[in-house]
């Protein structure tokens, strides 16, 4: 027994016997349908709303959300470069761009924020490429601390984890690591542990902006663009000099990543919301036009009430 304690972990776990003991248990099939049959209830009133992530969160998406839900709703974030679960995990020192990314009023620090009580939901962002957040960052067991640390401060608090997106120049396809990574990865890799961890109690729902941006653009690049939109690059900012950003929403993507929030969070369909809505610095954002706003909103409604894990009615 004092030989095994002088072996690194590493080579603990590659020995059979004790693997099991270093690994999380692995989760049935029973048991994550179970966990997920029963919704939450629709909220009666306004949220007061966390945000953890980094820029696909952003200001103006949770601003934009913010002018959707109406008066009452408020929200709060920690925001970083690029930031792992982990990397907030640490603490400031860890997070690339702290000082920058939360320069704003709602800025409020995320152990603090979280283990107070004070939120109805907290949403919970992993970083991107989500393989090497898996791989290197440990997003499964990362997701669960920060969900148990709600849970701990409020049974009752609804958890979320948002599902983004990766690169559109991704060599494996841009649509096509949306329809395989959400099964492969955010449910088996990062949210599994958290049921097994957790034994399925108040397990973590999905925002499933990924999927939503998935079904808009192919109804959208099927139909050869709908109003001011007429592809998937039209939803994703560009520099001075008119080059494509790869992985940053322009306003039209973050108002239909915050159309997706505002219905998983308020269990009310989108359609008939404002489409002219104004960025987190008080600016006009740029608008779809009325047909793809339209869309935008009726999509979002069918993604998420045909999604059992974003804990809307299906």
């Amino acid at each position: 027994m004092r030989t095994l304690l002088l072996l690194p972990l590493a080579m603990l776990a590659a020995l059979p016997f004790l693997r099991p003991l270093l690994e999380p248990r692995s989760v049935s099939a029973e048991t994550i349908s179970a966990a997920y049959q029963t919704p939450f209830a629709k909220p009666e009133g306004p949220l007061k709303v966390f945000h953890l992530g980094h820029s696909l969160v952003g200001r103006d998406m949770p601003a934009m959300l913010a002018q959707l839900a109406g008066q009452g709703h408020d929200h709060n974030s920690q925001l970083g470069w690029g930031t792992s679960l982990k990397e907030h995990w640490k603490g400031a020192a860890a997070i690339n761009g702290f000082e920058a990314e939360n320069d704003h009023p709602h800025y409020r620090d995320a152990r603090q924020a979280i283990s107070s009580g004070d939120y109805d939901a907290v949403i919970l962002t992993e970083m991107v490429e989500l393989k090497d957040a898996i791989k290197y960052h440990q997003s499964g067991k990362y997701l669960t601390r920060w969900a148990n640390l709600a849970r701990n401060a409020r049974p009752d608090t609804r958890i979320y984890l948002y599902e983004t997106w990766h690169r559109l120049d991704d060599p494996a396809g841009w649509l096509e690591r949306l329809d395989t990574d959400l099964a492969a990865l955010w449910e088996a890799r990062v949210l599994a542990p958290d049921l097994s961890g957790n034994d399925a109690q108040n397990p973590v729902r999905v925002i499933p902006a990924g999927q939503v941006m998935a079904a808009f653009v192919r109804a959208v690049e099927a139909k050869g663009g709908v109003g001011n939109i007429q592809n998937r690059e039209s939803l994703f900012a560009r520099d001075a000099a008119g080059g494509l950003d790869a992985i940053h929403v322009n306003d039209l993507g973050a108002y239909l990543v915050a159309l997706t929030h505002y219905a998983v969070l308020y269990h009310r369909s989108p359609e008939g919301l404002p489409h002219q809505l104004l960025r987190a610095d008080g600016t006009r954002a740029d608008v779809p036009s009325a047909q793809a706003a339209a869309l935008m909103q009726r999509i979002v409604w069918q993604v998420v009430t045909t999604y059992d894990k974003t804990g809307v009615a299906q």
